[in-house]
């Protein structure tokens, strides 16, 4: 397993966090308690950021910034079993990392626990929802025009902020480590495994239906580029 490729998908994964919390708590204070202002200041940010780092990363890793991508491409047969197991490291620990970077640019203490409960039928469902709907388009642009990915990711994100009741966490790293955050874009700690199993049963859902649509060659021929929220 190359550095290189480690490197970058924990770095790749800490700045996502760090935008979506650090625009979080940005968008907490200056939205002057307008929620829907709030959730489009943290939507804007979230959705660039991604293209950016997809078309920086993908080359180097894939950018898959998510163990439900990593996931489906082991299944896909696209990465080894200790590969899958290493990017889930390095993801995670990234999303780690770009939490507490947020608290720091924000001075806020490092270490803290999310205290905004996040549960229910409703969101569990939608989290289905979102992370199938983002590994249908990563699979779905890839097996087509696989140069396109960056912005379809990014701009699926930005759309399922706000279409899904959950705001669309659709990674199980980032749902991890929002939970370290007791701020805008936090989840408390007692929703994470609802909204995981739900996000990696629409991950799942998404790649048969992926592999019905469009098979399994074009999609592993523009693996390299896929990549996720």
């Amino acid at each position: 397993m190359s550095a290189r490729r480690l490197a970058a998908e924990f770095l790749g994964t800490a700045f996502l966090l760090a935008a979506v919390i650090g625009s979080g708590i940005m968008a907490a204070k200056l939205a002057g308690g307008n929620g829907a202002l709030a959730l489009l200041c943290n939507t804007i940010p979230t959705g660039a950021v991604l293209i950016v780092l997809i078309l920086t990363f993908g080359p180097v890793s894939g950018a898959h910034f998510n163990p439900a991508v990593s996931l489906a491409m082991w299944l896909r047969r696209d990465l080894a079993l200790p590969a899958l197991l290493f990017y889930v490291a390095a993801q995670i620990a990234g999303a780690v990392a770009g939490v507490w970077a947020a608290h720091l640019m924000f001075e806020l203490p490092v270490w803290q626990f999310s205290e905004h409960a996040r549960s229910g039928s409703g969101q569990w469902f939608a989290e289905g929802v979102a992370t199938f709907g983002l590994l249908l388009t990563i699979l779905g642009v890839t097996a087509r025009t696989p140069s396109a990915v960056p912005y379809a990711v990014g701009l699926y994100i930005a759309a399922a902020y706000w279409f899904t009741a959950s705001t669309s966490f659709a990674n199980p790293a980032v749902t991890i480590a929002r939970a370290l955050s007791n701020t805008y874009a936090g989840i408390a700690p007692g929703g994470v495994a609802a909204f995981i199993a739900a996000q990696l049963a629409g991950a799942l859902l998404a790649l048969a239906l992926a592999t019905w649509l469009w098979g399994t060659e074009k999609v592993q021929e523009g693996a390299a580029l896929a990549a996720s929220s």
